[in-house]
C-alpha cells in the first residue's frame, strides 16, 4: 500500500481525458496533445507496466471516472494491479458514487486516494477519509492546477483541519512549484505534489531539466 512507501518518491501517471476538469491549461494542453496523437487507455497501461518494471518507487494513476467506467471498473482495476500500479486518484468521483470502484480497489489491494479541498467541512473530511487509503490529496486552494497558491496562515490552518480529519498521510498539490513551497509544507504535510511546473520546465528546457529541477527541491 502507498502509505508504507510514504518516505520515498511517488510518481503520478495521468491517463489523458478530453475534459480534465481539475487541471489547468498546462496539463489540459498535455491531455489534448496526447489524445490528438491517438493515445489509448491500453497504450497507457502498457507504458505503465514498462515504467513500474523499470523503477523501484510506487506509481499511481490519475484520471477521470469516464476512463475506468468505459473500460469496465473491474477490468480496469485488474489491469492496474497486473501492471504494478499501487493506487489511483479520480478527482471527479465522490465516495457516495464510487461503491463499485472502491470495492474493486479493495479487492485488488489498491489504494483509492481521495481529495479534500479548503471548502470541505471537517465532518465531510472525516467521511471522505473513511473510504480512502494510501494518503489524502489536499487541494491547496479552490480552482484548477497550475495557478499561484498563497502559502499563508490560512493554508496552514486548513492543513491542520486535514490532519484532524484523518490518520492517513496528507499530500498537498495545486500551485506547488519551488523549494520555498516545500519548506513551508514541512511539518504540515507528508507529500508535495508538483505536476504543472514539471511540465512547464520540460516544455521550455527539455526532459533532462526536469531531473535537475527535482534534485534541486531536495
Amino acid at each position: 500500500m502507498l502509505e508504507s512507501y510514504i518516505r520515498n518518491d511517488l510518481m503520478e501517471l495521468q491517463i489523458p481525458f478530453s475534459e480534465p476538469t481539475a487541471d489547468g491549461p498546462v496539463i489540459t494542453r498535455a491531455n489534448q496533445e496526447a489524445l490528438n496523437k491517438g493515445t489509448t487507455v491500453d497504450q497507457c497501461l502498457d507504458i505503465a507496466e514498462r515504467i513500474t518494471n523499470s523503477f523501484n518507487i510506487p506509481f499511481l494513476f490519475m484520471t477521470y471516472y469516464n476512463i475506468p467506467f468505459k473500460y469496465g471498473i473491474d477490468r480496469f482495476i485488474l489491469a492496474m494491479s497486473d501492471r504494478g500500479i499501487r493506487g489511483a486518484i479520480i478527482p471527479d468521483l465522490p465516495p457516495e458514487e464510487g461503491k463499485d470502484y472502491l470495492e474493486a480497489m479493495n479487492k485488488h489491494d489498491l489504494d483509492p486516494v481521495l481529495i479534500f479541498s479548503p471548502t470541505t467541512s471537517l465532518e465531510r473530511m472525516r467521511y471522505i477519509a473513511s473510504s480512502a487509503r494510501g494518503f489524502i490529496y489536499c487541494m491547496a486552494r479552490k480552482g484548477v492546477t497550475g495557478r499561484d497558491t498563497d502559502l499563508s496562515a490560512e493554508l496552514a490552518a486548513y492543513l491542520g483541519r486535514c490532519r484532524e480529519a484523518t490518520t492517513l498521510p496528507i499530500a498537498v498539490g495545486f500551485g506547488i512549484r519551488e523549494k520555498a513551497d516545500l519548506d513551508f509544507l514541512k511539518g504540515k504535510a507528508d507529500i508535495a505534489v508538483i505536476g504543472t511546473q514539471s511540465i512547464r520546465i520540460m516544455e521550455e528546457d527539455g526532459v533532462k531539466a526536469v531531473g535537475r529541477f527535482i534534485r534541486n527541491l531536495r
